[in-house]
């Protein structure tokens, strides 16, 4: 069947949320590296079990869904059969408003979605096979009610803000202008995103670079790194394996194998078979693919 994925973005939920989404049908390779966002994610599955593992972690059969905590290594993204999911992925500082779940503990972690957030019962039972993307989407959307933010993280989507324009701006400096120390802004920071400053501003680091990079022209790996704050080589292909799984040359050849331009996607790295050394040739074409 092909692949239907829709998603939306509620404009009075953009504070929590980066999206809610719908895909249903069946990729084209057998699993996935997905680079990490700076996000919690949380899905309830509908179809055939998903298979996922974090960063080193134990692998999770994910068979009813999966909270995908704030992590910095990707995530591997192995459908066992159909894929059915209806998700949300939280803007970072949306996990502990939107899920009510603390993200410190389950950073780095894929776990069960009911035994991590309450509410997943009734979204399932609000859930069934037979709605289409738009009903679904509906259903899940309901039940996102968060309240008004305390000044932590009113204070703490000011700096993800500000980190977002300029991820090489100094956290000391950031702290400064809102007003605590450097110390404690790690602390807050760590608490309601799930992830301290510096780690979230090389994550946006190596997004904005993925953003930039068109996998089918000629690539100026060390102008595009030096673009992006790198002026070590050895540095940038250590963060750029720690963030894809995978060096450049490999993650250029795995969309080019997989994606056509038109679909191409920043940070997703289907496993397939491919010769980095022949990247030029322009790969097959997929239907579509999952996201997380």
């Amino acid at each position: 069947m092909e692949f239907t994925y829709v998603t939306r973005r509620p404009p009075e939920l953009a504070r929590w949320v980066e999206s809610i989404w719908f895909a249903r049908g069946r990729i084209d390779y057998p699993r996935e590296r997905i680079a990490p966002t700076g996000s919690t994610v949380a899905v309830v599955v509908l179809g055939d079990p998903i298979r996922l593992v974090a960063g080193d972690g134990p692998a999770l059969v994910a068979r009813e869904g999966f909270l995908l905590g704030p992590h910095d290594r990707p995530v591997v993204n192995e459908p066992l059969g159909e894929t059915h999911c209806v998700g949300v992925v939280t803007t970072p500082v949306g996990c502990l408003p939107l899920l009510g779940v603390a993200p410190a503990p389950v950073r780095g972690r894929v776990v069960d979605l009911r035994s991590a957030w309450p509410a997943a019962a009734d979204l399932r039972r609000a859930l069934s096979r037979g709605q289409g993307a738009e009903e679904a989407l509906d259903a899940y959307q309901s039940l996102m009610n968060p309240g008004e933010p305390g000044p932590a993280v009113r204070r703490c989507a000011t700096a993800v803000a500000a980190l977002e324009a300029d991820p090489m701006r100094p956290i000391v400096g950031l702290a400064a202008e809102l007003g605590v120390s450097h110390g404690h802004l790690d602390r807050e920071f760590t608490a309601v995103v799930g992830l301290s400053p510096r780690v979230l501003s090389r994550i946006l680091r190596l997004r904005a670079l993925l953003a930039a990079l068109d996998v089918y022209g000629p690539v100026d790996w060390t102008g595009l790194a030096a673009a992006h704050g790198w002026f070590d080589q050895s540095h940038f292909i250590r963060d750029f394996r720690r963030h894809t799984g995978v060096t450049p040359s490999r993650y250029v050849a795995a969309q080019r194998a997989a994606f056509t331009p038109e679909v191409v996607e920043p940070g997703f790295v289907p496993e397939v078979d491919v010769d980095v050394k022949s990247v030029q040739d322009a790969g097959r074409s997929v239907r579509a693919r999952s996201r997380l």
